[in-house]
């Protein structure tokens, strides 16, 4: 079993560590100290090492930080754990802030007249910082690289980890590690940049072709690299993650030194050397600046070609989310003879569902903690159940099921929520118009150019037209056989990367009523050429990569425009043809049931 239950932290937990954070910070003449959720690689899911926002604060999301004053903790949380950060967090010591509607600087000025903040410059970009230090300016208030203050009072702090790296087939990757590191150094080279640091470790290992054991759920390998123009790379991670094997895929070009030689290394540079202020963490642009080193601002050279994803790439994703399907649909074929006799609950979900993905033989790992959320839970949008919130899976009530896998051809991530007896009260209205905004995405075509803030609205204007919305992007990247949350590409208000083909993304609307249930809808999908109409312009459209129905109880036909009941029934029956054969016979006459026509 790849999923445990047992509560990582607890609300109670943090006054004490709080005031002993305090302490410390007054004998270190600081006013504050900003602790992320980050590590040094600034990956979304991090080692439990990595897990100090959750030690101090009892907070358990993915993203958000804490800012600690001498009078005010602030937690900055985004609009998905609203409602979960309530639960988790002493409100009598710390302070929830809607973030990012309210901005870190201005929040410490108001509450901050003078003194210096602490910040750890492993932990935080450029650009997170300039932010911040920008909004300060006419303030007494000023940002301080220092020491992890933190982990100066975590006595039982975690190791680093250390998971072995494996090799990823060229054969999947569609390109061998030596072209890329190829492609990649030409650029410099015409940029005129001799060397390119690498600190986000799904770019190293897209970069190497390797994957690794560093981060539950996401097969990466915590390190850093130093790219140079002439295609060889300076990799600085632990060498007993290396066998024998993967060494020699690695090849000569490729150096292994371990991560105590990575800052030596920057000073012997010649640069400019380019550094991505949005995901380096500051301490390598400081010593590259201290050393006199040019730096040359830019981008990560592999996130655009590791989002736009090879042929080959795709055909295994389209491969491992048919059988990743065909496992859901034995599932929910269980679910819908189990749930009416009663007795289920959050946890007996997730359990059965991993198992239907382990009766795959191809499961490598769960792609994150799924998601099980029966009535009132749906509505917390990243609930973890544990043994101490576990809860019965009661019939008159929503279930929301958000899950996926890593198989070593693809990463999955579904979500769909059904009804578990009868329709509670205004849920078939809400869920078919989160549907119809589903629908939406799916059937867009756009001009070449438009990026993902461009297509949102269109997830969100059938639930608008009642006064609902959803407080999360409409869509993440996802990565090939990778992090299952991946960058640059999203379906979102502020995103302004352009779509490309070969970008795989996810489209998820919701719906969350506080207290009563939550509705969302998933599937991942990849940006296509579109067909060429009349007048012959350059668009482009999706192409649906997962095939799992959508619970037909729970939709109110009524709403639906031809076209869109035309699209379901459409894409019902490709669920049908393309799982069929893939099923036991039980689950096949489920299926058939399921996926007939409205």
């Amino acid at each position: 079993m790849h999923q445990t239950f047992n509560a990582t932290a607890t609300p109670a937990q943090g006054p004490a560590r709080l005031a002993q954070l305090r302490k410390t910070l007054a004998a270190q003449g600081l006013a504050g100290f900003i602790i992320p959720r980050a590590d040094a690689h600034q990956g979304e899911y991090v080692a439990a090492r990595d897990e100090r926002l959750q030690w101090l604060t009892g907070f358990t999301g993915s993203a958000g930080f804490c800012i600690v004053l001498t009078d005010v903790a602030g937690v900055f949380i985004d609009g998905r754990y609203r409602t979960q950060v309530k639960g988790q967090v002493d409100l009598a010591h710390f302070t929830p802030v809607p973030w990012p509607e309210v901005k870190p600087g201005p929040w410490i000025a108001d509450h901050l007249a003078q003194g210096a903040i602490g910040f750890d410059p492993w932990l935080h970009t450029k650009d997170e910082i300039s932010a911040i230090e920008k909004t300060l300016e006419e303030t007494g208030v000023t940002l301080c690289a220092a020491s992890n203050m933190v982990d100066a009072i975590w006595p039982d702090q975690p190791d680093a980890p250390l998971g072995k790296a494996f090799i990823h087939p060229d054969t999947l990757a569609g390109s061998t590690s030596t072209q890329k590191c190829t492609d990649i150094a030409t650029e410099l080279r015409k940029s005129g940049q001799s060397a390119m640091v690498i600190t986000l470790p799904d770019s190293l290992c897209w970069l190497l072709n390797i994957r690794g054991a560093d981060v539950p759920r996401n097969p990466i390998v915590h390190g850093f690299a130093i790219l140079h123009c002439n295609a060889s790379v300076s990799l600085f991670a632990d060498p007993d993650k290396f066998d024998p094997t993967t060494r020699a895929h690695l090849g000569p070009q490729v150096t292994i030194r371990p991560p105590s030689a990575f800052m030596p290394a920057l000073r012997t540079l010649q640069g400019p050397v380019r550094v991505d202020r949005a995901t380096a963490p500051v301490a390598v642009s400081l010593e590259l600046a201290e050393t006199g080193i040019d730096i040359a601002w830019g981008d990560d050279l592999c996130r655009l070609p590791k989002a736009c994803k090879t042929e080959a790439e795709i055909a295994a994703t389209r491969a491992a989310h048919l059988r990743d399907g065909a496992a859901m649909v034995e599932f929910l074929c269980w679910l819908d003879a189990e749930a009416p006799k009663g007795g289920l609950t959050e946890i007996d979900v997730v359990t059965a569902l991993e198992s239907f993905r382990r009766a795959t033989n191809q499961l490598h790992d769960i792609s994150f903690d799924t998601i099980c959320g029966a009535g009132e839970h749906g509505a917390i949008m990243h609930y973890r159940v544990t043994t101490e919130s576990n809860r019965a899976v009661t019939s008159g009530e929503l279930l929301l099921v958000d899950s996926g896998a890593q198989y070593v051809d693809g990463t999955t991530d579904i979500t769909r929520t059904m009804a578990i007896g009868p329709v509670p009260d205004g849920a078939a209205a809400a869920y078919t118009r989160v549907l119809q905004g589903m629908i939406a995405i799916s059937r867009a075509r756009w001009p070449r150019g438009l990026a993902g803030r461009d297509l949102d609205p269109l997830a969100r204007y059938p639930l608008w037209l009642a006064g609902m919305d959803f407080d999360h992007g409409t869509g993440h990247g996802v990565g090939a056989f990778l992090s299952v949350h991946e960058g640059p590409q999203r379906i979102s208000k502020v995103s302004d990367v352009p779509l490309q083909p070969g970008m795989i993304l996810s489209n998820e609307p919701g719906y969350y009523r506080e207290g009563v249930f939550g509705i969302r809808l998933e599937n991942l999908i990849v940006v296509t050429p579109a067909p060429k109409l009349a007048d012959d312009r350059d668009q482009l459209c999706f192409e649906t990569l997962t095939f799992v129905p959508l619970d037909r109880r729970l939709i109110d036909t009524a709403l639906l425009a031809p076209g869109e009941k035309d699209w379901l029934n459409a894409y019902h029956a490709q669920v049908m043809d393309k799982l069929g054969t893939r099923l036991s016979s039980a689950a096949k006459a489920w299926l058939a049931s399921a996926t007939a026509p409205l």
